[in-house]
């Protein structure tokens, strides 16, 4: 059986190829591809053929958020049937090394990972029509919702895991710096945590906008108006939490003096190296934590969508086909015009 896939050779070289798609075997389960979104991870691959490190050494598959149908099942596989709907986790811990055995399968030490380049040879993505995987990989979508929906699981698993990190945020005042995919389900996560300010940062309008639709309470244009800011950091700051979704160190320093003593920082962006005003962590007594992955929340992030209980249609810009990949990726870097876009198989 012959599948297209979305195939990166290097930067701004994209193209959409035909590859062999293997029968299932004993656990594993054929997908018909619906939706695959187009992360920052992808972006950079794109734009620059890897970050930091990670370099793209051989044509890769791109892409880790996904969700499709289930079109054959291999021996031995219960919980599916043909015809399901489902989100496709990109994560399989190896459930042996010392973290996996602690709890902390986010830090697998063998975690094999859809989509990266960082092992050699990669380990190739879900941009693509058709795919056999481990049905482990495989997280029923039960609510009457779209595939689109479905495929913004693996970003809502990485904020799920984020907010779990910040404790209790019923009647708390939340700060969000970068409004693009990650910080807007921040936000509409610290809503229904119960949050009683969510004032979220960026630099353009159209993510701002989305931010205000998924629960934002106040947005600010850090270039238009960096006085609103300015007043949040008098005395010793207003905000008893910040999600740092940016990895930029002008918006970490600008969260950090914003946030009232004792308060907790989540770092969910990343970057290269960032310079940290270690004078107001200490001072402040400021907790600064980071936040990688995901592990059980994928299945929570799932039931989210399922339910709309969390509704992620605000921050799905567009849905283009994957013969328009290279307009797609395009677009997606794009800040100004988009928040997620999503390619579309099997159509």
């Amino acid at each position: 059986m012959k599948t297209r896939v979305c195939c990166l050779h290097s930067a701004k070289d994209i193209r959409v190829e035909t590859r062999d798609v293997a029968p299932p075997q004993a656990g594993e389960v054929r997908v018909a591809l619906g939706a695959g979104g187009v992360c920052g991870s992808d972006l950079h691959y794109y734009q620059h053929g890897g970050f930091g490190v990670v370099r793209v050494r051989e044509p890769i598959i791109l892409g880790h958020e996904a969700a499709g149908f289930v079109a054959e099942i291999g021996a031995g596989v219960t919980g599916l049937k043909v015809g399901d709907m489902v989100a496709l986790n990109p994560s399989t811990n190896c459930g042996k090394c010392e973290y996996c055995v602690q709890g902390l399968e986010m830090h697998c030490t063998d975690m094999i990972f859809n989509g990266s380049a960082m092992r050699m040879p990669h380990v190739q993505g879900f941009y693509r029509d058709q795919m056999t995987v481990d049905a482990r990989q495989c997280v029923p979508v039960t609510g009457d919702v779209a595939v689109s929906e479905a495929a913004c699981s693996e970003p809502l698993a990485v904020c799920m895991h984020a907010v779990s990190l910040a404790g209790d945020l019923k009647g708390k005042r939340v700060l969000v710096t970068g409004a693009g995919p990650i910080g807007v389900l921040c936000v509409a996560l610290a809503k229904e945590a119960g949050a009683a300010e969510i004032v979220v940062t960026d630099l353009q309008k159209v993510p701002l906008d989305v931010a205000s639709e998924m629960g934002a309470t106040k947005v600010v244009n850090v270039i238009d108006d960096a006085d609103t800011m300015q007043a949040y950091a008098r005395g010793k700051g207003y905000f008893d939490v910040a999600f740092e979704c940016t990895g930029v160190a002008s918006a970490l320093v600008s969260a950090l003096g914003a946030l009232r003593p004792r308060g907790v920082i989540v770092q969910v962006g990343m970057a290269g190296d960032t310079a940290v005003p270690l004078g107001i962590l200490v001072a402040k007594e400021i907790t600064h934590r980071g936040t990688f992955r995901f592990h059980s929340e994928f299945q929570d992030a799932v039931d989210a969508i399922s339910t709309r209980r969390i509704d992620v249609r605000p921050m799905i810009t567009a849905q283009m086909p994957v013969e328009n990949a290279e307009e797609a990726f395009e677009l997606a870097g794009d800040r100004t015009r988009a928040v997620k876009v999503h390619l579309v198989f099997n159509t």
